[in-house]
């Protein structure tokens, strides 16, 4: 049966829905605007520390992240950076801290994107994804590539420039392959990496190299970590991915060979899987699901038609 005779599910993939945010990249450098943006009684600011923040549970069963009024924020004015307008003209600001601040009611609790990414509305989700890549670039490129000088954070958090030799840093954003890979017989390819638990399976995924198509990554990748050899390669979608700076391009490719030979390295096992073998082994709890929050499990629902089944599901 050909993947095309199952429809994708309808499911969103994590941190890709709008989130009405619009970034107004054109006002990052203009030091009055983000100055009245900052002092405006309805613009609102969390913290994000080590690429987590504070979420809360309403009464009415939504989680939001925890943000305050700019005059309530934590005192800061370096690692202050914007994030956007909403719809309805509230400015976005996160501060980057050491630690996350304290809350009275005790309700709220810190959350990584691979939690909060599954529950926060769109919105809330944008913002973070957001302030996780900008925190993450901001902690690891302190120091000029050209001459090794400090450098200074300017256009509200997206650049950081060199006083010594002028140079101008932009935040990275690495691109990774990720993808879904069927044979003749229309099964899966999924493969466990070295580090992963038991039982742990997912699509194959890897990172683009210098002077290379992102097709021809998807074969190389495959070829790499398994030996098998790709044909035709469709692309998916995208999700953001910041663990710590990476955009994950998602594909499905399709086998011209199936003898699998493991590289070791990246991947300690791989496996093609019919439809009915992964029903039964995830039934069973011989294999345990990619994380919810992974463009992989979506790839993985595309083929196999509906949502995945979880251990103890009747299907």
């Amino acid at each position: 049966m050909s993947t095309e005779s199952y429809a994708a599910p309808d499911r969103p993939i994590g941190l890709t829905a709008p989130s009405g945010i619009d970034r107004e990249a054109h006002n990052r450098l203009d030091e009055a605007w983000l100055a009245a943006a900052w002092s405006h009684p309805t613009t609102r600011v969390f913290v994000v520390s080590g690429g987590q923040v504070l979420i809360d549970d309403t009464p009415d069963g939504r989680t939001e992240l925890v943000m305050t009024p700019s005059f309530d924020a934590p005192l800061t004015e370096t690692h202050r950076y914007f994030l956007g307008t909403d719809e309805d003209g509230v400015r976005y600001f996160a501060l980057q801290k050491d630690t996350l601040p304290g809350r009275m009611d005790q309700s709220a609790r810190p959350a990584g994107l691979r939690e909060a990414g599954l529950l926060l509305p769109p919105r809330d989700a944008g913002l973070l994804v957001h302030a996780v890549a900008l925190e993450n670039w901001q902690r690891l490129h302190r120091f000029c590539s050209r001459c090794g000088e400090r450098t200074v954070i300017a256009a509200a958090g997206h650049i950081r420039r060199c006083p010594a030799c002028g140079a101008e840093h932009y935040p990275r954003t690495d691109p990774a392959v990720i993808m879904l890979v069927t044979d003749e017989e229309d099964r899966a390819l999924l493969g466990r990496q070295v580090h992963w638990p038991e039982g742990r399976f997912s699509t194959l995924a890897g990172f683009v190299e210098p002077g290379e198509s992102i097709e021809q990554s998807v074969r190389r990748e495959v070829l790499e970590e398994v030996g098998v050899s790709i044909g035709e390669v469709s692309y998916v979608a995208s999700q953001p991915w910041p663990f710590p700076s990476s955009l994950m391009l998602g594909f499905t490719a399709r086998a011209t060979s199936s003898a699998i030979e493991v590289d070791g390295e990246e991947i300690h096992e791989a496996r093609w899987f019919s439809r009915d073998d992964l029903r039964a082994a995830f039934e069973s709890g011989e294999v345990l699901p990619p994380y919810g929050i992974s463009i992989a499990a979506r790839l993985i629902e595309l083929w196999y038609g509906k949502p995945l089944p979880k251990p103890g599901d009747v299907v």
